[in-house]
């Protein structure tokens, strides 16, 4: 009854919900991207683009109030440990692929950023199979900082209060790339120095 109970737990807690929410408001994001058209007015898509950029800013504090919350709660379930990624994962590429038409991101700055989170999944899972732990980056975690600062940014996109939103998102997406990149290689190594310790 007591193990019931525990693994009810892992699965049906807050920080679950909460990466639940933040799925689930991703095609919220994207509707609200989809109704900025460069042929209306810089108001009507300024609207939008605020829209937008306050449910993915909603979004992302969601996962660190679950982050926060699960630790605080030793709540480290296999739900939160793949759907949490996971979540944070679409919500910022699905985005990023959202803003290509509208010129705001080049298509092969995505494809770049894409191809760096399927590389890293992949080495975590054979470092899984070969019974290793790559520990979490550092700078994997200032980039999707980066990342998601940019991409409010690039939501917002026109001036507001004197602030260029646009050139300040790109700054940041430029910045969050080579961070991106870096902690790529970085995982890369790790995960071949660990291979060579194993079997050296």
């Amino acid at each position: 009854m007591r193990l019931r109970s525990e693994k009810k737990r892992e699965y049906f807690n807050l920080p679950n919900y909460l990466t639940l929410g933040r799925i689930v408001m991703i095609p919220a994001v994207l509707f609200l991207i989809a109704r900025i058209d460069p042929a209306k007015g810089v108001r009507q898509n300024l609207t939008m683009g605020i829209a937008a950029a306050a449910v993915f800013l909603i979004a992302s504090i969601s996962d660190l109030i679950d982050g926060y919350y699960a630790r605080k709660h030793q709540i480290n379930g296999v739900f939160g440990k793949y759907f949490d990624p996971l979540a944070d994962k679409l919500l910022i590429l699905a985005a990023m692929i959202m803003l290509i038409p509208l010129g705001r991101i080049p298509a092969w700055m995505a494809v770049l950023f894409l191809a760096r989170e399927i590389t890293v999944t992949a080495l975590r899972g054979m470092a899984a199979s070969e019974e290793l732990i790559l520990p979490a980056d550092y700078w994997g975690k200032k980039k999707a900082v980066l990342q998601t600062a940019a991409l409010l940014g690039l939501m917002i996109y026109y001036p507001v209060l004197g602030i260029d939103f646009g050139k300040v998102g790109w700054i940041l997406l430029i910045l969050s790339l080579i961070i991106a990149v870096g902690s790529g290689v970085n995982y890369a190594l790790q995960f071949a120095r660990s291979i060579l310790e194993r079997y050296r």
